[in-house]
C-alpha cells in the first residue's frame, strides 16, 4: 500500500514538474528574458530574479511548501533534464523527458511517504509530551502558603552545621510556626535497607527520625561584594539561577525583583534540580562552629583577623539527608539502581542544556540525595555558584583571555574546556561539558573510583587522557550502561551523545528491552510502545499515593519526549548490540 501511494504521489509530482517546466517556450521566455535552461547554461541559478517571486501559472501545480528548502535545486535539475530530453516547443515533451520527470517525481513521492510517517510519529510524541508536562510533579515550595514570610533571618530557628564549601556554609533550619504536617514528616534513615541498596559496614538499622529542621540555609561568605543588598545580589547572582519565582520578593518589599537585562537566567523548575525558596540579604550572625570552621571569612566584629563584610546573602532550600558522596560511602546500589541514578543526572543536565545553562561544577559533593519509602535515592543537582547562565552568550563562552572564568572543579572539566587556549576568536562550547562530567561521576555511582580523581598511574587528566586509558567497568554493570559511559567520556564533543539522547538510551535499556529485541524496529512498533508506557505510567501514578523513583523517571522521559532524539538513542543502542 505504501508503494502504491508513493507511486500515485510520484505521478502527481511528475505531472506537476512537467507542467511547470516542460510547458514553457524554449530558452527565451515570452517576456524576452532568458528561460531557466539558458540561465543554467550560463552558470546562473534559476529562480533568483531581482523582482518579486513569480507566481505559478494556472496550468502548473505548485510543489508542496515542505520542498521549499531545495526548490531551487529541483528547478535546476529539471532545467537540465528539460534541455537534454524535452522538445523545445509548448507542450512538446518526448517520452524520455516524461520518463525522467516521472522517475524524479516517484523519488519525491517515496521521500514524502517517509516524511509523512515521521510527522505522524512526531505528532504522537508531542501529544504524549503535552500530557506528561502537566502531570509531571515538580518540587513543591513548602512556603507557598506563607507567601510573605521567611524573608528575614529572624524568621528561622537555625540548628547545627550541615557542611561547608569554598564559598558558603550550610545550616539546618526551621520556622517555629511551620504547619503541623511539616513538623511531623518522617524521613528515611540513610542506613535503612532496601531491595536495591546494600549497606556498607553496619548491619543494624537505625530508627527513622522526625526532621525537626526541614530547611537548609546557605550563608554565602562575603569578602569582596560590599555590604549593600544590590552589590551582594549582583556579585552572587549565579546562586540565584535556581531561585523560585517569589524567592526574592521579600528583598524588595511588594515589588517583584526583576533580573537585570542580560544578567543570569532564571532556571525553570525540574525535579532533579535544587530550588531556592527564599533569598535575602541580612547581617552575618555568629552561627554554631563559625569560629572553628571559617574564622577568616567572618566580619572583624566576630574575629579580629576576619576579612568578611557585615552583610551577606542567605538562600533557603529543602534540607536533604545527604550528598551523593556521603550516600555512596554508606551504600552500594544495585546495577539497575545505579543506572537509574545516572539517568537522573542526565535528565537534570538535559534540562540545564535546554535552558541554555551549564552547571560547570558537577561533582558528587554538589549532588544531593533524598530517599523514598523504598530507600531508593532521588538525585538533585545543587550549588550553581560557578554556572554559566548568560542570556546573551548562552552556552558559547568567548574565551578572550585567561581572566575568563571557565568554571570550577578542574578535575571534572571536559576536554574541550580544559584544553582551550584564549584568543580573540576563541569560543568554548559548554553544551556537552556537563554531560562529560556525568560520565565521570557514573564510575562512582557504579562502585568504582572516579578515574579523574587522585594521583598516581591510575589517575587520568581530562587534558591528556585517551579513551583507551579509561578503566573497564565490571561485568556486573549492564552492557548498555558500560557503552554509554565510554561514549559520554569521548574526548571529541561532536562524538559524544547529547544529554537527551544519553538519557533516552538508558530509558530504552531499562524499560524497552522487548522493543529493542525486534529484528525490524518500525515506527508503528515504537509508537505502540510509547502508548503502552504512557498508559502504564499514568495508572501507576494514579494508584500510588507517592510516585516511586521508577514512575517519576518514566514521567520525566515522557514529558521530554522528542521523536528524533528517541530514534537516535534506539539506533545507538542497536549499533552497540550489533558488535559481538
Amino acid at each position: 500500500m505504501a508503494v502504491r501511494q508513493a507511486l500515485g504521489r510520484g505521478l502527481q509530482l511528475g505531472r506537476a514538474l512537467l507542467l511547470r517546466f516542460a510547458a514553457k517556450p524554449g530558452p527565451i521566455s515570452g517576456l524576452g528574458r532568458p528561460g531557466p535552461a539558458a540561465a543554467w547554461g550560463r552558470g546562473e541559478r534559476p529562480g533568483r530574479a531581482a523582482g518579486p517571486r513569480a507566481q505559478p501559472g494556472p496550468l502548473g501545480l505548485p510543489l508542496p511548501d515542505r520542498y521549499r528548502f531545495f526548490r531551487q535545486s529541483v528547478a535546476g535539475l529539471a532545467a537540465r533534464i528539460q534541455r537534454q530530453f524535452v522538445v523545445r516547443a509548448r507542450g512538446g515533451a518526448g517520452p524520455c523527458g516524461r520518463a525522467a520527470f516521472l522517475a524524479f517525481g516517484l523519488g519525491l513521492g517515496l521521500i514524502e511517504e517517509k516524511q509523512a510517517e515521521g510527522r505522524r510519529a512526531a505528532s504522537a510524541c508531542q501529544e504524549i509530551q503535552a500530557i506528561f508536562t502537566q502531570k509531571n510533579k515538580l518540587v513543591s515550595d513548602p512556603l507557598d502558603t506563607r507567601h510573605w514570610q521567611g524573608f528575614r533571618l529572624e524568621d528561622y530557628l537555625i540548628g547545627q552545621s550541615i557542611g561547608k564549601g569554598c564559598s558558603a556554609a550550610v545550616y539546618e533550619a526551621t520556622m517555629p510556626t511551620l504547619p503541623q504536617h511539616l513538623e511531623k514528616a518522617k524521613c528515611v534513615s540513610l542506613l535503612k535497607k532496601g531491595p536495591d541498596v546494600l549497606p556498607k559496614g553496619a548491619d543494624r538499622e537505625q530508627a527513622p527520625r522526625a526532621p525537626a529542621f526541614p530547611f537548609a540555609i546557605k550563608m554565602m561568605w562575603n569578602i569582596s561584594a560590599g555590604s549593600s543588598s544590590e552589590a551582594i545580589l549582583s556579585r552572587m547572582s549565579q546562586e540565584l539561577v535556581p531561585a523560585s519565582r517569589v524567592a526574592l520578593d521579600g528583598e524588595y518589599g511588594g515589588v517583584t525583583y526583576r533580573r537585570p537585562r542580560g544578567g543570569p537566567k532564571q532556571l525553570a523548575p525540574h525535579p532533579n534540580i535544587i530550588r531556592v525558596f527564599r533569598a535575602f540579604t541580612s547581617s552575618v550572625p555568629l552561627l554554631p562552629g563559625a569560629l572553628a570552621d571559617y574564622p577568616d571569612v567572618l566580619p572583624p566584629s566576630f574575629h579580629p583577623e576576619g576579612l568578611g563584610h557585615s552583610r551577606t546573602l542567605f538562600l533557603v532550600m529543602k534540607n536533604y539527608p545527604c550528598t551523593l558522596r556521603q550516600y555512596l560511602q554508606e551504600h552500594t546500589p544495585s546495577p539497575r539502581l545505579a543506572t537509574m541514578m545516572t539517568l537522573q543526572l542526565l535528565e537534570g543536565v538535559d534540562h540545564l542544556v535546554q535552558q541554555g545553562i551549564a552547571h560547570r561544577d558537577l561533582k558528587s559533593d554538589n549532588i544531593l540525595v533524598e530517599l523514598d519509602s523504598d530507600s531508593c535515592p532521588w538525585l538533585v543537582i545543587s550549588d550553581f555558584g560557578c554556572c554559566l547562565a548568560d542570556e546573551h552568550i548562552g552556552l558559547q563562552l568567548p574565551f578572550t583571555s585567561w581572566y575568563v572564568d571557565l568554571g570550577g572543579n578542574g578535575s571534572l572539566m571536559a576536554p574541550e574546556v580544559s584544553t582551550a587556549h584564549p584568543g580573540p576568536r576563541t569560543v568554548v562550547d559548554f553544551s556537552k561539558a556537563d554531560t562529560w562530567a556525568v560520565g565521570a561521576i557514573a564510575y562512582e555511582i557504579f562502585g568504582l573510583a572516579n578515574p579523574f580523581y587522585g594521583q598516581g598511574r591510575a589517575h587520568l587528566e581530562s587534558r591528556s587522557y585517551q579513551e583507551a586509558q579509561l578503566p573497564e567497568m565490571p561485568k556486573s554493570v549492564p552492557p548498555d550502561a558500560r557503552q554509554l559511559v565510554r561514549s559520554l567520556l569521548q574526548r571529541e564533543a561532536s562524538k559524544r551523545p547529547s544529554a537527551r539522547v544519553a538519557a533516552n538510551v538508558l530509558h530504552l535499556s531499562l524499560w524497552g528491552e522487548h522493543l529493542l529485541a525486534l529484528k525490524n524496529l518500525k515506527l508503528d512498533k515504537m509508537i505502540g510502545w510509547l502508548l503502552q508506557q504512557s498508559a502504564a505510567t499514568l495508572l501507576a501514578d494514579r494508584l500510588m499515593e507517592k510516585s516511586s523513583v521508577e514512575t517519576k523517571l518514566q514521567m520525566l522521559f515522557l514529558a521530554n519526549l522528542e521523536w528524533e532524539a528517541l530514534c537516535q538513542a534506539a539506533l545507538l543502542l542497536r549499533s552497540w548490540r550489533a558488535v559481538p
